[in-house]
């Protein structure tokens, strides 16, 4: 039997373990010695997982005043933000799960054994109809970004946000102006469809789609016969490349992690907050506190350390509960930042209306069709660069430095496409 290699640093890790617990058998100092060998483990795990165990506190207070301060600081040069369901609400998306809503009554005909059904890779297979029949509910660009998907933009304009990672299918990132390069779409996006077939994957267009999903027809690939799906993560898919790619480089970088409407309860995106460094400082903003797993427990199966607001301990996580709109407004007038906000706001809703006054005249002149969608702003809007295709699934590329010039300038809105709230309740598949 091969002797233990002492240059090994488990072995010798090993070693010291066993001095610790004769240690331990052997003198009177037991109780000591224990705590001893429990921060050597401590430290141990530390190393073996890449924890580190620097705790330095950047916020002179854990408020909302605490992370204005430290926004309008030279600390503060990179944020992200994680955002899901709950900066939709406002913008008035029906939640088709809800029995006092029409578009539930409208799926009761297709006998679903549960909601959620309808997003299952599975159940979709085999019965892709109800699926299509809600897309056809919802698709209409009749929703508009709340006040939440603006401050997201004001912090791009100001050359802040490094990254918007999105649980939402909705799109509403984009109708506000985040360009694809600065959102991470966890859960797929609209913008392109693919044949189901893992023999084929021909790819579609969306104005392909929309003709579809508009006349009524289960689309069906040109190449095959299988049924074309949009690239929305179901239940039982792996989420988008990009999502891992930027994951691996934001998080090394990140000043501050804004998490804003969502419950953190699906994995992977929930184990995003512990993947920043211990010392960055995270801001939640939501109608209840979300995100407290063990610290411990949360290291060991890999989803990242939990939030802390209430301990002892708590030296970087802020919570401010209530409404997602309205935190965000209260954190612009910290900063000085709120005319500017509600004045960015108008604007675009201005711009959204006259664009969807012309739209809706082009769509009845061009497809007869009498609920108008939206079609990609014209020269009115200043142009918005390609945000087609597949701009929003490619690798992580460009620096914060390069994809904030020209900020402070009002730029055109996104292509307005459908918007829903994000159906994802349980882990997907990764």
């Amino acid at each position: 039997m091969a002797e233990p290699d002492p240059s090994d640093p488990l072995e010798t890790q090993a070693g010291k373990v066993q001095e610790a617990q004769d240690s331990d058998s052997d003198s009177e100092g037991g109780a000591a010695g224990g705590e001893a060998e429990m921060d050597f483990l401590r430290n141990l795990f530390s190393q073996t997982l890449g924890l580190g165990t620097q705790k330095e506190r950047l916020l002179d207070e854990l408020t909302l005043e605490g992370v204005s301060r430290f926004i309008q600081s030279d600390r503060c040069r990179r944020i992200i933000c994680l955002v899901g369901a709950g900066i939709s609400t406002s913008a008035g998306i029906p939640d088709f799960r809800s029995p006092s809503t029409g578009l539930y009554a409208n799926l009761e005909k297709y006998r679903l054994p549960y909601p959620e059904a309808i997003f299952e890779i599975g159940y979709f297979k085999k019965h892709p109809e109800p699926f299509f029949a809600l897309a056809k509910e919802l698709y209409p660009g009749q929703f508009k970004p709340t006040t939440c998907h603006y401050f997201i933009r004001l912090l791009k304009d100001k050359g802040l946000l490094l990254r918007c990672y999105t649980q939402n299918i909705d799109t509403l990132e984009r109708v506000a102006g985040l360009e694809p390069e600065d959102l991470v779409e966890a859960h797929g996006t609209f913008y392109t469809s693919h044949c189901i077939s893992s023999l084929c994957r021909r790819e579609y267009s969306l104005d392909w789609m929309k003709e579809k999903i508009f006349s009524e027809v289960t689309p069906k690939c040109e190449k095959c016969q299988s049924v074309v799906k949009p690239d929305i993560v179901f239940f039982g898919e792996n989420l988008p490349a990009r999502f891992f790619s930027c994951m691996q480089s934001d998080f090394l970088k990140v000043d501050l992690l804004i998490v804003m409407g969502t419950s953190l309860q699906v994995q992977p995106f929930a184990s995003l907050i512990g993947k920043a460094p211990l010392s960055t400082p995270r801001l939640l903003i939501n109608k209840e506190k979300t995100g407290q797993t063990d610290p411990f427990l949360g290291m060991m199966m890999g989803l990242g350390g939990g939030m802390d607001f209430d301990s002892k301990k708590a030296y970087r996580d802020v919570a401010w509960l209530g409404d997602c709109d309205q935190g965000c407004l209260a954190l612009a007038d910290l900063l000085g930042w709120k005319k500017e906000l509600e004045d960015l706001v108008q604007k675009m809703l201005l711009l959204g209306d006259k664009l969807k006054a012309k739209t809706e005249t082009t769509n009845h002149q061009l497809c007869g069709l009498s609920v108008p969608f939206c079609r990609r702003p014209g020269k009115e809007l200043e142009g918005r660069g390609q945000s087609w295709g597949h701009s929003g699934n490619r690798p992580c590329a460009g620096s914060l430095e390069t994809r904030s010039q020209g900020r402070g300038g009002l730029r055109g809105l996104s292509s307005g496409f459908p918007a829903w709230q994000s159906p994802f309740r349980q882990n997907p598949v990764t």
